[in-house]
């Protein structure tokens, strides 16, 4: 005699909780959907102050270890720039640093089309030789100019960066008081933000990025 099998009768829980997937699943789908676009919508927040219209990066030429450098030789990409200088202990460091680690963080089409500008405040002790040394140690991209005290002048000027010497120890000798702003130019040409001292490096490069799509 043949066995007829009989299923068992299904838990009424399980078929509350499969219609609930059958809403749930949907729901949630449609949810992520909408956060994802509205996150895509919203206006990026820069990490500094941005300049308002157009202000045309003033272009300039200082030397480097390997030759004259003109902020025009890298036009078409995003240039960052900062003053400072490389007996700095603490803010130029860690500055430098974060914005190697900014680049770093890029894809790596994209890191090309970011370039950094170290120009130094302090040209009586900070020679190309010196620049280049310092500047390559946080990143081998990035680049060191210096020039004579009326060129470095000329050049901070036009930049609105402020410095002038002051006291320091023995060990250190004088210390370099400092506008301590990262500036950063558009592919474009026009400077576009002031980042001030402090900014991590996901915030830089989440600027980075934005300027790059």
């Amino acid at each position: 005699m043949t066995e007829t099998l009989v299923p068992e009768a299904e838990h009424p829980s399980s078929r509350r909780w499969l219609g609930l997937s059958v809403l749930l699943v949907p729901l949630l789908i449609a949810g992520l959907v909408f956060w994802w676009g509205f996150n895509r919508s919203q206006p990026h927040q820069f990490s500094g102050s941005v300049i308002q219209g157009l202000s045309a990066a003033p272009d300039f030429t200082l030397s480097s270890d390997r030759g004259p450098v003109s902020l025009s030789d890298y036009a078409g990409r995003i240039v960052m720039i900062y003053f400072g200088y490389t007996f700095c202990p603490d803010v130029c460091p860690t500055t430098l640093a974060d914005a190697a680690a900014a680049i770093d963080s890029l894809s790596d089409d994209d890191a090309e089309d970011v370039q950094l500008i170290f120009v130094t405040i302090d040209p009586a002790r900070d020679t190309a030789d010196r620049l280049g040394e310092y500047v390559r140690h946080f990143d081998d991209r990035f680049v060191g100019l210096t020039g004579t005290e009326e060129e470095i002048g000329s050049v901070a000027t036009l930049y609105g960066i402020y410095y002038r010497a002051g006291e320091g120890s023995e060990a250190t000798g004088y210390l370099m008081e400092h506008t301590a702003t990262l500036l950063v130019i558009d592919q474009a040409g026009n400077l576009k933000i002031v980042i001030p001292f402090g900014v991590e490096s996901d915030a830089i490069a989440s600027d980075l990025e934005y300027m790059l799509r």
